[in-house]
This record gives structure tokens, C-alpha cells and sequence, in this order.
């Protein structure tokens, strides 16, 4: 525990100096973002001022396009800055028995319109009754959340999410499915790295910290890929029964050599 002490501080600190760094950042940013939105408000309004029918001059057009493409960047950079404090801040797990199902519905229900809106079909296998898992609710949602933004940005044309909840052996496996275009076998090996990303404005830190939140949650992730026909990625929770058993078993056999 003793040697742990360090390492603990030294994350700790470096937390603190990406909220420091980020706080920084986002403050420049906001300014800019408004005084855009502003700028962008002045030129339409001037447009508005001339007569019925009358367009706006080809440097008006330019001006309102530089103005956009700026409000992209800084939205984009506001987003990148987001992903990279979730992904530093880790953060502790309070961890509770929950039902999965319930949590996973509630995430595929608020996904749903967008996903309509891109020509997305559900098709959703959530039973009823399986046993619960011991996860911090908020935490898993950001995982789980991920993994459906990444699929309905697999799939830009439309396709098919199958997402499915089933019990094995002593855990429990969510399976988020995409007909998307899939992934080449030197994709499939990057596709967790931290700032590697295939898609137009991806941070590359969707997939990454989902790992890493399921791993704090002593679980596992996996994905299976093929170009042509889709992705499937694979979370592995321990069930809460199993963990509680293995905590009274360990304290156990330290009773009993005490």
C-alpha cells in the first residue's frame, strides 16, 4: 500500500494541473465563441438592412464563411479539451450494485432520435431479470455512451445497432454491434490508443477512455472487426454476487493465517 502512496500523489497532482491547464484554456475559448456569435449577429443584421432581394457582396460571403469555420474550430477545440479532462481526471469509482439493463435502455432511449435522424434502426436484446452488476452509475454511463456515439459515427449513412445484454459465467457482456464500413487489421490494433482516431474531428479519446473506465471497474473491453460488414465491441462486468464472494473468501483466509 506504502508504494502505492507516490504514484497516487503523482496522479493527483497531475489532475490538478490539467483542470489548471484546461481552466485556461476554455476561458480564451468561451471569449472567442461569443465574440463570433456576435460578429456573425452584426453582419446578418447588416444583410438584413438592405432591400427585398438584394445579395450580399462576395466579400460579406467570405466574411460569414471565415466567421463559421472559426465557430467549427473553437467548437471542436472546446470538445478536444472536454474528452482530454475526462480522460485525465479518471477519477474514483463508487461502485454499487446495479441493474445494467436499466442503465443500458436509458442510454439507447436518449440516443435514439439522433440516431433515427442518421437513418439508424435499433434493434435492442435486453432481458429482464439478469443479475446486477456492481458499477458507479455515472462512470459506466460515459463508457457505454461512447460506444454508441462511436457506432452512430461508423455508420454516417445509416445501418443497423444491435445492442445486446447477456449473462456469462460470472459476468455479465454488453455487445454494441454497427453495420458500419469496419476496421483493417492495423486499425483494429490502434482503435484504443489514446489520440488516435480515423474520423473526421475525432480526439481519439471516445474509445480510450471507455477502456479505461471499465477496467477501473475490474471489467474488460474487446472489439471484433471486419471491413465491409461492421465492428462489435464487447464490455465485460463482473456481477456483484461474484465480487462480494471473492472479497469474503480473501478475508477469510487472512483470518484464518491470522
Amino acid at each position: 500500500m506504502e508504494d502505492r502512496t507516490p504514484h497516487d500523489a503523482r496522479v493527483a497532482s497531475l489532475v490538478r494541473l490539467a483542470d489548471g491547464l484546461a481552466h485556461e484554456i476554455k476561458n480564451p475559448l468561451s471569449t472567442m465563441s461569443i465574440n463570433l456569435a456576435l460578429l456573425q449577429e452584426d453582419w446578418e443584421r447588416a444583410g438584413a438592412s438592405r432591400g427585398p432581394g438584394e445579395p450580399r457582396t462576395p466579400r460579406e460571403e467570405r466574411s460569414l464563411k471565415r466567421i463559421r469555420t472559426l465557430q467549427r474550430e473553437v467548437d471542436r477545440l472546446e470538445h478536444i479539451l472536454e474528452d482530454f479532462l475526462h480522460y485525465a481526471r479518471g477519477g474514483v469509482v463508487n461502485r454499487k450494485p446495479s441493474d445494467l439493463a436499466r442503465i443500458v435502455r436509458e442510454l439507447v432511449e436518449f440516443v435514439e432520435p439522433e440516431d433515427e435522424r442518421a437513418g439508424i434502426r435499433h434493434h435492442v436484446d435486453l432481458p429482464i431479470g439478469l443479475p446486477l452488476v456492481l458499477v458507479d452509475e455515472a462512470r459506466i454511463k460515459q463508457a457505454v455512451l461512447n460506444l454508441l456515439v462511436n457506432a452512430r459515427q461508423a455508420m454516417a449513412s445509416g445501418g443497423e445497432l444491435l445492442v445486446r445484454l447477456r449473462r456469462v459465467g460470472t459476468e455479465v457482456e454488453l455487445s454494441i454491434t454497427d453495420t458500419g464500413p469496419g476496421m483493417s487489421a492495423e486499425k483494429l490494433a490502434k482503435c484504443f490508443e489514446e489520440y488516435w482516431s480515423d474520423k473526421p474531428g475525432g480526439t481519439g479519446l471516445g474509445l480510450s477512455t471507455a477502456r479505461r473506465i471499465v477496467e477501473e471497474h475490474a471489467g474488460t473491453i474487446s472489439v471484433v472487426s471486419e471491413e465491409g460488414r461492421g465492428s462489435s465491441f464487447s464490455i465485460f462486468l463482473p456481477l456483484a454476487v461474484e465480487l462480494v464472494r471473492g472479497e469474503d473468501t480473501a478475508h477469510g483466509k487472512e483470518g484464518a493465517s491470522a
